[in-house]
């Protein structure tokens, strides 16, 4: 059983040596552990200190490509070294490393496919209390969306088993956190949270300047991700209601009409009922045109997963 602990950096050469001193070297029901390490395009001495740790691989970006595409290419990058098991942690030494065991338990024993680190942002305040509020929201919408009971959606600190890492496909281009929960969801993966604990925050975070822009990035992906699997029933829900306002307001113009009330004052309610019928039409429409392009996107992303099956069934020759 190989465990493979990659680790996405960018200008991280202050909080580096600390988050891999930390790192287990052994295990029980792992027999090798092997560390990653993706270099976001750093500036500074990352490289070098991951180096001078003896780290045992490093992929490098020529320039600064975001979280979300340095943890899909570990992920990639992992699968292509034979890892049974893959554990995403922080540079920052957000998380504590002595976690590890309790993180990979539950894909040991066969009873998850995705672990998370849940930090109990609430309970400790280890974020502040805004964020924390914020985070805990998000987790409940990212829970109802995805059919998974989850509280700490943007953890960082996950364990993924072979299969997980090969069934997931990562296109965000701002947090791979909250988009592959809504994957895993929807194409039936299990997830479980285990409690965890975290040191000291030694920095803000870099993925987002405040609240505001958090909140924006984070809606924005989860309604883009949603949609992807979902389409068909945001847009055929949204025309229902936009069709039967319309058809409300063509009864009351009836009941109007034949109690003979007026029925001319009431034209503009007509001219509106129209108006809505015709919007739903088209909203259920272009329901329909999501829908099959929502098929396409699910036939590329199983093909895409039977390539990476079909890969890693060579590389294991």
């Amino acid at each position: 059983m190989k465990l493979i602990i990659q680790i996405p950096c960018y200008n991280e050469e202050k909080t580096l040596p600390q988050t891999l001193a930390d790192l287990p070297s052994k295990l029980e029901g792992i027999d090798k552990i092997e560390i990653l390490i993706i270099d976001d395009g750093s500036t500074d001495n990352t490289l070098k200190v991951a180096k001078e740790h003896g780290v045992d691989h490093v992929i490098r970006f020529n320039k600064h490509a975001g979280l979300a595409r340095a943890f899909k290419t570990g992920i990639e990058e992992a699968l292509r070294l034979k890892a049974d098991i893959i554990v995403n942690t922080d540079a920052d030494n957000q998380y504590q490393a002595s976690e590890i065991p309790k993180l990979i338990k539950p894909i040991l024993e066969k009873k998850a496919d995705i672990v998370i680190g849940n930090r109990q942002i609430l309970k400790t305040h280890s974020q502040g209390l805004i964020k924390g509020i914020l985070q805990f929201a998000g987790s409940l919408v990212v829970s109802r969306l995805s059919g998974l009971k989850l509280g700490d959606v943007t953890s960082g600190f996950r364990a993924f088993s072979r299969q997980a890492a090969v069934t997931l496909n990562i296109v965000s281009d701002f947090s791979y956190t909250l988009e592959s929960i809504i994957q895993a969801g929807k194409k039936g993966l299990s997830v479980v949270e285990v409690p965890i604990k975290t040191n000291k925050v030694l920095r803000k975070s870099r993925l987002f300047k405040n609240n505001f822009h958090y909140i924006q990035r984070s809606i924005a992906t989860i309604i883009r991700v949603y949609v992807a699997y979902e389409g068909f029933r945001i847009f055929v829900m949204s025309g229902t209601v936009f069709i039967s306002l319309g058809i409300f307001l063509i009864l009351r113009y009836a009941y109007f009409y034949f109690a003979n009330l007026n029925p001319s004052g009431h034209m503009q309610s007509l001219i509106a009922a129209a108006i809505l019928i015709v919007v739903g039409f088209l909203i259920v429409v272009l329901g329909l045109l999501v829908d099959l392009v929502c098929g396409t996107r699910r036939i590329a992303e199983e093909s895409l997963t039977r390539l990476k099956e079909l890969k890693n069934v060579k590389i294991d020759k």
